[in-house]
């Protein structure tokens, strides 16, 4: 299976006045694996703030907790240099599996999850797509679905939306998105996670999200929003769905006053849908 690198130059900001002291989980640090390589990574936060990284135990993903102290403004600063990994496999050779052979790492993917309500979705999952025979075929259908029947709208959706209510009303952002790819694929008894990471060139410029299929006990990336290039994304993390890999989850009162973020790359050429004809893009752990 050949593979294929590239660099990418990562900076985010992130701007908070703290209305009340806080803790923060903090989750903008791509993962570091043997496929995933960084460098020159920094990392600055306003004096005064305590602050430490850890792994959690149910995974990889990297975390920043925060105490905001009794600072009342919270300026968080990142950078670092990342070179990715991803292969292309031939649709030829993604091989069905059955529940009873799906590694184990994969079967929490199958369950229903608090923005992710694969049991109310199983219907429609069945009515639209139970024909297709293959589940890679099935998940390419949803994301197609997706893209054709949600509309992407900025701030049509909040935090506690879920795949069942972008169903009902036809619109959101990247996250309910992805929610509602990982629900139909669930509902179908595919293995689907959430999966959060920045977009080299991306416009608007922002953290994304996509979600991730197990299809053969392999995972494959799949955007229904179109907006990033998958050969372009740098994991940050993944999780069963938002609840488990949002950039920022507050314990307290903060206010968001500014963010940006840039993923830019001078090798990367963006694979285009013709280029992904018959094939599929696996981004290697």
């Amino acid at each position: 299976m050949p593979t294929s690198s590239s660099t990418f130059q990562i900076n985010a900001e992130l701007h908070y006045q703290v209305l009340q002291r806080s803790t923060m989980l903090l989750n903008i640090h791509p993962l570091a694996t043997g496929n995933q390589k960084l460098t020159d990574e920094h990392f600055s936060i306003t004096p005064g703030v305590r602050w430490e990284e850890f792994p959690l135990e149910t995974g990889e993903n990297r975390y920043i907790r925060l105490d905001t102290g009794d600072v009342t403004q919270l300026d968080i600063v990142y950078s670092v240099m990342a070179e990715t990994k991803y292969a292309m496999v031939s649709h030829e050779e993604i091989h069905d599996v059955s529940v009873a052979q799906l590694r184990r790492s994969a079967i929490p993917y199958l369950f229903p999850s608090r923005y992710c309500q694969s049991d109310r979705l199983w219907q429609l999952a069945f009515k639209e797509f139970g024909a297709i025979d293959h589940p890679y075929d099935q998940v390419v259908a949803i994301s197609d679905w997706i893209f054709k029947n949600i509309d992407y709208i900025s701030g049509s959706t909040d935090a506690a939306t879920s795949a069942y209510d972008t169903i009902t009303q036809r619109s959101g952002v990247c996250r309910d998105f992805a929610h509602l790819g990982i629900a139909l694929c669930r509902a179908l008894s595919i293995p689907a996670r959430y999966f959060t990471g920045y977009a080299c060139f991306m416009e608007p410029p922002d953290f994304h999200a996509c979600f991730e299929a197990c299809i053969g006990n392999r995972w494959f990336v799949f955007d229904p929003t179109r907006l990033a290039a998958l050969n372009g994304l740098v994991r940050i993390a993944i999780g069963r769905d938002a609840a488990d890999s949002s950039v920022a989850t507050i314990f307290g009162s903060m206010q968001m006053t500014g963010m940006s973020v840039s993923c830019v790359s001078r090798d990367f050429q963006a694979l285009g849908p013709e280029d992904l004809a018959g094939q599929a893009i696996l981004i290697k752990p």
